[in-house]
């Protein structure tokens, strides 16, 4: 398969969610970062980082006596949500709700479809913008809406959505990974967690906070390419909810560049997607050759 690199991009952000996967049933995969094209950042809003993250804003460092391994941390998150039996027991996830942009006023609904091995489709229809899409069928990285118009994802940014698609990335499977490790013990928004970064086998990291008392993970910070290049996100996961054997987080507040997103479910269902909701578009499938 040869993909036309000639395609022209857009210059706007590409405002992303890196949900995860089954824990996140929107769940095994809310899957990897939503694209969406829709909003410049703030003007005068700094450029992110590109190297890897500091801790988000609300996070505060306290002495920690012997920290648990951080294989450990994630096993804690993975029985608290419903265990590993449950969480391998599904094979695709399809989850509504809402989305909104409090500082512009923008909202809509949102509808993420998941499958495994790494499948994932994000719909969002908002108001004044219409509907933007984003997918990835376990090869072609894809995104539409009325105003970039249909683009493939290319290079190291479809790498990483490969690696966010994963439908059971909640697991964290070690093979994944070229280290794991906890950090400390802090706080986030509040809350006492363990910070554990995740490095990925291209070096890349994420950090994750897991919540001491309840064992949930509760905020992921990581750095993912873009249209405009390394882009800082800072993603918190809350509202934990029962759907069938999986708790699920059922709200999802996403800080890019300045630009915050709220996403909330409400309906969250397992295994019951078709494999054709995961077929790119015609218009995307133009641009592959």
């Amino acid at each position: 398969m040869r993909v036309d690199r000639h395609h022209p991009r857009s210059g706007l952000p590409a405002a992303r969610v890196r949900p995860a996967a089954a824990a996140l049933a929107l769940a095994a995969a809310l899957c990897s970062p939503i694209g969406l094209r829709a909003q410049a950042p703030p003007s005068g809003a700094a450029k992110p980082p590109a190297a890897t993250s500091p801790a988000p804003a609300g996070a505060k460092e306290q002495p920690s006596a012997v920290l648990p391994p951080a294989r450990a941390v994630i096993d804690r998150h993975i029985e608290a949500i419903g265990g590993r039996k449950a969480v391998l027991g599904h094979s695709s996830t399809h989850a509504t709700g809402t989305m909104s942009m409090p500082s512009s006023g923008v909202s809509g609904s949102v509808e993420v479809y998941a499958a495994r091995p790494n499948k994932s489709l994000v719909k969002i229809t908002l108001g004044g913008i219409g509907e933007v899409l984003e997918g990835f069928d376990g090869t072609v990285g894809w995104s539409l809406s009325a105003i970039t118009g249909p683009m493939l994802t290319l290079g190291r940014e479809l790498e990483q959505k490969k690696f966010d698609a994963a439908y059971d990335a909640d697991l964290h499977d070690t093979a994944r990974y070229k280290s794991m490790r906890t950090v400390e013990q802090t706080t986030f928004e509040g809350r006492p967690c363990y910070k554990v970064s995740l490095t990925h086998l291209d070096g890349t990291e994420d950090v994750e906070y897991y919540d001491v008392e309840t064992r949930f993970r509760i905020a992921t910070v990581a750095t993912r390419e873009s249209p405009m290049g390394p882009v800082k996100v800072t993603l918190s996961y809350g509202d934990y909810k029962k759907f069938g054997d999986l708790f699920v987080p059922t709200t999802m507040k996403q800080a890019t560049m300045g630009v915050q997103q709220v996403l909330t479910f409400t309906t969250v269902e397992f295994d019951k997607v078709p494999p054709s909701v995961f077929e790119p578009p015609p218009a995307i499938k133009a641009l592959i050759k």
